[in-house]
């Protein structure tokens, strides 16, 4: 219990350190210069024990480090900024993103030849600068995100279409794929995919159980519309744990044409946006003025990974 105790305190520390715009952290240690800040791990707990508490928190991380060599690609808009105050002495680090700030938990090695436990918070660059106009609506989510697309998946579409009934926009189907499973962006809006580690996040299954509800038990919680598979009806692809509820409405025999409706836990809170899924999640990232905005809170932006 006291262990627990221990690591739950110490998560805490960590999280108020990623509060944002709290200026440039500075580490007391001789040697280390500013932008990060190094934290005392508490002494009851391992590595693995440790990476897996954080993650807990923060989602899957980033591998930067893994026995003694680091990843080639490793950048600034990668996490490099937790490599720079241990230099060639990292043996392992993780790596996970949370609006302007980094989080780093791995090893490194002393002058004895040691090896001891290193977490650290360190500034963290918009993923975006300097990068080209994006292309279309979901590259400038993977840009503003600083998402890494070598960890993109192969989905059967053929497949998870057929057992809904119905195809989908190609540009959700983009992001599902791209982003790689279940996750939320901005630790808020958490995408449903296919084969999600969690029912209430699997677009299939999540489809389905809520179809059934609606005809079992009445579907007056989505009124005026009807929910999917009736003709026209809701069919749901992203949620908040706050239960706000992202939709599209699936009147149009063109899943492309489907607009996108929002609701809060609340009656009579429906929102309509006639653009495709991808605009509407850059536009929920970026634009403060968007009615369901996390870009009010986050002047950065992330996807936290739940794994796939």
């Amino acid at each position: 219990m006291a262990a627990m105790d221990a690591v739950e305190e110490f998560l805490a520390d960590v999280h108020r350190l990623t509060a944002q715009g709290t200026g440039t952290p500075v580490c007391g240690r001789r040697g280390h210069s500013a932008g990060h800040l190094c934290l005392v791990p508490p002494a009851e707990i391992g590595l693995e024990e440790l990476q897996e508490a954080i993650g807990s928190r923060f989602g899957e991380p980033r591998r930067l480090a893994t026995g003694g060599t680091t990843d080639p690609a490793a950048s600034a808009r990668t996490g490099l900024q937790l490599l720079a105050p241990f230099g060639e002495r990292v043996v392992e680090m993780r790596a996970w993103a949370y609006g302007d700030r980094w989080i780093g938990c791995g090893t490194t090695r002393t002058g004895d030849g040691d090896v001891r436990l290193v977490v650290l918070v360190a500034e963290r660059e918009d993923p975006a600068a300097g990068l080209p106009e994006p292309a279309s609506w979901v590259d400038g989510v993977v840009a503003v995100t600083g998402w890494d697309t070598d960890r993109a998946r192969t989905v059967d579409w053929a497949a998870v279409e057929t057992r809904l009934g119905t195809g989908l926009p190609a540009d959700y189907k983009r992001l599902a794929e791209i982003f790689g499973g279940a996750g939320a962006f901005d630790g808020y809006l958490q995408l449903h995919v296919p084969d999600a580690p969690f029912d209430s996040s699997d677009i299939v299954r999540h489809t389905e159980w809520l179809g059934e509800w609606a005809r079992t038990r009445g579907s007056d919680l989505w009124e005026p519309y009807p929910v999917y598979p009736a003709p026209g009806g809701l069919l749901q692809w992203a949620g908040t744990e706050q239960a706000d509820g992202f939709y599209w409405l699936t009147g149009d025999p063109d899943p492309d044409k489907w607009p996108v409706l929002a609701k809060e836990d609340v009656p009579d809170s429906w929102q309509r946006f006639d653009g495709t899924t991808g605009e509407f999640v850059h536009r929920l990232l970026t634009d403060p003025d968007h009615p369901f905005s996390s870009a009010r809170w986050f002047d950065l932006h992330w996807f936290q990974s739940y794994g796939t």
